[in-house]
């Protein structure tokens, strides 16, 4: 456990933030010595008024694997994809203008957005020159690990 607590090992961290949410545990503490770790899950909110609750699965039946999650193929251009699960963030702060809006010319280094995962903010940089062409998730969404961001032309 020392490389979990002595330096942050993102597999590992990510890993344990699935159990959590899988699982729907409100909390997840690792103890090593003097050292602690605590995961936090999310708490469900009820539908607001007049929305009917949503149906579930029945835990038995297999999840079919999302079509969002793959690129349109119809689009040119390269996606960028979320490296990891967490919170999307199109602007450092709510007050600030978003890293980039479509039709926004951009450089390789440039941050696009910042996904939150585990309170860690991290940025996300363009990987090639371009303009982008489309943005499919809104600010504030929930993303999944390699699930298409944005395109860049």
């Amino acid at each position: 456990m020392e490389k979990l607590f002595g330096q942050y090992d993102p597999e590992l961290l990510e890993r344990l933030a699935r159990i959590v949410r899988d699982n729907e545990l409100g909390e997840l503490t690792l103890e090593d010595g003097d050292k602690r770790l605590t995961l936090k899950g999310k708490k469900l909110m009820p539908p607001p008024a007049g929305m009917p609750p949503m149906a579930c699965p029945p835990v038995s039946a297999p999840v079919p694997q999302e079509p969002a999650q793959a690129a349109p193929a119809a689009a040119s251009g390269t996606w960028v994809k979320a490296p990891l699960v967490g919170t999307y963030y199109a602007a450092p702060s709510p007050e600030s203008e978003p890293f980039v809006t479509v039709g926004k010319q951009v450089r390789k280094g440039d941050v696009l957005m910042i996904i939150e995962s585990m309170k860690l903010m991290n940025e996300v940089l363009c990987e090639q020159e371009g303009t982008v062409a489309e943005i499919l998730v809104q600010n504030g969404d929930a993303v999944e690990f390699d699930q298409p961001i944005l395109r860049i032309e």
